[in-house]
């Protein structure tokens, strides 16, 4: 049995998440929910980013204190998470006083094995709003790609991480005016000291994906430069330096490190602190992490040399699922101009299952994916209505009609029948593969596959003529057929909670669909004569133009 701990992307919670943000926290609950099923020992953390002067600013326009947003937002995204059925072990909140004190102490130890050294710098100033513009506040053209809109921390267009000195022509995100320079003392963090260490954990780390290892090798062929640690901000978390005492921590370097303090948390919780221990200071444990690839650097580069620089020994990311954008009809979302889909909107559309399943199939492992109304209701009408339900309810309806609701015994095997009986003891096997790999879009296509060739099965074997004129070959199909929805039932519960739960429960099967081993979808254990349950119909179709209307009446 492995050791794992599964993270995701903490959503920064200045608005409900969009598509995009979702995804990583489904990633991870899909994930995690297989792991389990092959008897993994896991622990699945994530939590609201909510620090930062975004929310600061926010707060001062409605007048209200930022934990007074960051209640509101934190509670909002708890309960869509539990609509979704996606089960972390901890999702939890920066502003945890465990979170808080771990940042705290973390960054102590790290300054006291000198990785931390202070300094004048010169920083970006609003004259007309009175305050240090945070990196996110100053918006202009990039000095390389020479992209307008670029922000003071990266370029959306190149990827880029910047300073906001950097950029051409820059402005106040708040007002629009040109923004000052002023002196000011801030901390940073050493990182070009890890350079060769980062190298070498780079080099020895075959899982990480393309873009994560490139992205990275050109960050280090550039040469690292230091990291800066505090903020001139009051909302965040106080920094623990001498004479420090008006800064903060900057979002980013404590937000990396809320997978940590969320474990340590879940350990507490749990009434065994020593686990957090177990899981980060193990070697053995495989760290993954399921982010956006403009998250990269924070990932691959920062973070493994933060923990580098405490010399606990804590292990690193084993593997960074780093996805290219999801884009809504070609377009970046954006809640100010109406472009993309919301979370809360979702379940005014479909069920969660149909978006669990939809974002699994477009996941966009290796190029950026345009998401539009008719690519979600082709996905939902003709890989889940017209495959796995029609193959779901075409096999319980006739053994409910034909067998009076009893599985038949199976006659000798034909080829065909033997072809079936292969590809069931083979696809947990395919498909737990695809998943090692965290190839989770190609591992939903092998399961939908897999129903497209239990109804090619069917139309091939015929049993609707073979009951009257061959009856051994029809109880031999339909027998199979039995055991094809039980291997089904168990491959999608990760991907497809409900209606994983819904196949067991039509089959009318012992103990819970999530309680089975992965592998045990590669057997026949349908028993003969066994009893199934009333068949009904698993998924139902969308319209596009019916969830037009929808979204219409929404937006009036």
């Amino acid at each position: 049995m492995g050791r794992w701990i599964v993270c995701s992307a903490w959503p920064y919670v200045h608005a409900t998440p969009h598509l995009g943000t979702f995804l990583h926290l489904l990633s991870a609950d899909v994930f995690t929910r297989y792991l389990r099923a092959k008897g993994e020992e896991v622990v699945s953390v994530s939590g609201s980013d909510e620090h930062g002067t975004p929310i600061e600013v926010e707060a001062i326009k409605e007048r209200v204190a930022p934990s007074a947003l960051t209640d509101k937002q934190h509670a909002a995204i708890c309960e869509l998470l539990r609509r979704y059925r996606i089960e972390l072990d901890n999702y939890t909140r920066t502003e945890s006083p465990v979170h808080i004190r771990f940042v705290q102490d973390f960054y102590r130890s790290i300054d006291e094995n000198g990785y931390v050294f202070s300094k004048q710098v010169e920083l970006t100033y609003c004259e007309k709003d009175e305050l240090f513009l945070p990196d996110r506040f100053v918006l202009g053209t990039c000095p390389f790609c020479k992209s307008d809109g670029a922000r003071g921390d990266q370029c959306e267009n190149c990827g880029r991480v910047l300073d906001p000195i950097q950029l051409i022509e820059p402005r106040c995100a708040l007002c629009g005016s040109m923004p000052t320079v002023r002196s000011t003392k801030h901390w940073f963090f050493d990182l070009p000291k890890f350079a060769d260490a980062l190298k070498k954990y780079l080099d020895s780390n075959p899982q990480l994906p393309d873009n994560a290892r490139n992205f990275s090798y050109g960050w280090l062929e550039e040469g690292l430069k230091p990291r800066a640690l505090t903020r001139d901000s009051r909302w965040g978390i106080p920094a623990p330096f001498r004479d420090a005492e008006a800064k903060t921590i900057y979002v980013w370097m404590e937000a990396v490190l809320g997978y940590i303090s969320a474990t340590v948390e879940w350990a507490q919780r749990i009434g065994k602190p020593a686990r957090a221990d177990e899981f980060w200071l193990s070697q053995d444990t495989k760290n993954v992490h399921f982010i956006g690839k403009d998250n990269l650097p924070f990932h691959v580069i920062i973070f493994p040399a933060l923990l580098m620089a405490t010399r606990r020994g804590y292990v690193l990311p084993w593997q960074v699922s780093s996805t290219e954008f999801i884009t809504f009809e070609g377009q970046r979302f954006s809640r100010s101009h109406g472009i993309g889909v919301w979370i809360d909107e979702t379940l005014e559309i479909a069920e969660p299952d149909y978006w669990r399943y939809v974002l699994m199939a477009i996941r966009p492992e290796t190029s950026d994916v345009s998401f539009t109304w008719e690519l979600f209701e082709q996905k939902v009408n003709a890989d889940l209505n017209d495959t796995v339900g029609n193959f779901v309810h075409r096999t319980l309806t006739f053994i409910d009609r034909f067998y009076e609701g009893a599985v038949p015994a199976p006659g000798p095997l034909t080829e065909p029948d033997e072809r079936m009986v292969t590809e069931i003891r083979e696809i947990p096997r395919t498909v737990g593969g695809l998943m090692n790999q965290v190839r989770m879009k190609a591992a939903a296509e092998a399961i939908v596959e897999f129903s497209r060739r239990g109804n090619q099965y069917l139309n091939a074997q015929e049993p609707w003529h073979a009951v009257e004129t061959a009856p051994e070959k029809a109880a031999t199909t339909m027998y199979l057929c039995a055991q094809q929805l039980r291997s089904l039932a168990v491959l999608l519960a990760p991907f497809t909670p409900s209606a994983a739960e819904s196949i067991w429960s039509q089959l009318n099967l012992e103990g819970e669909v999530h309680q089975q081993r992965w592998d045990s979808a590669g057997e026949l254990a349908v028993p003969a004569r066994h009893r199934i349950g009333r068949p009904k119909p698993l998924f139902h179709k969308v319209d596009v133009h019916e969830i037009r209307g929808v979204l219409n009446s929404r937006h009036r």
